[in-house]
């Protein structure tokens, strides 16, 4: 308990005047920030210990009863010393899709930040690689948004087949 309150006073002292919420489930520890704060808190984060990011991912909040923002970008974080661990999460909302790049402060943000954007058209400005990683190029959907249909828009037809013997 007592790494979480060094967490949480590192990171409202250095985001002074900054909304962030803080909530427990399960004994695991979350805080929302605003996305434009969010690479001053990732920041403050890391140097208050969180010195490993396990993941990036989102939810399309489309149809959630209640929720007033359509993407939530979740951040995993880890204090690989004491094995606290942080969920950090933040909003989006269209037409701007665009938080900053978490690479710069951990260099494991590649290709989770890649698998986001494949997956919900998310972009993290400043990223070094910022390409498709999981479909291809000519690919202009995002297959995880829930006005996504189930069955695609039948863009598989322009893609090539590749077969065993040609691979």
């Amino acid at each position: 308990m007592a790494e979480t309150t060094n967490v949480k006073e590192h990171l409202e002292s250095k985001l002074t005047g900054v909304s962030l919420a803080w909530s427990e489930y399960r004994s695991q520890r979350r805080v929302s920030v605003p996305s434009s704060s969010i690479e001053a808190a990732l920041r403050a984060l890391r140097d208050a210990g969180m010195d490993q990011l396990i993941d990036i991912t989102a939810v399309d909040m489309l149809e959630y009863p209640g929720a007033s923002d359509r993407f939530e970008v979740v951040y995993l974080l880890l204090n690989t010393t004491s094995g606290e661990r942080l969920t950090v999460k933040t909003h989006l909302n269209e037409p701007d899709l665009k938080l900053p790049s978490a690479y710069p402060i951990w260099i494991g943000a590649d290709w989770p930040e890649r698998e986001v954007y494949d997956m919900f058209g998310i972009i993290f400005e400043g990223h070094p690689n910022f390409k498709r990683l999981l479909l291809p190029d000519a690919f202009e959907s995002f297959p995880l948004r829930k006005d996504y249909p189930v069955k695609g828009r039948g863009e598989r037809h322009n893609f090539p087949i590749i077969t065993r013997a040609e691979s």
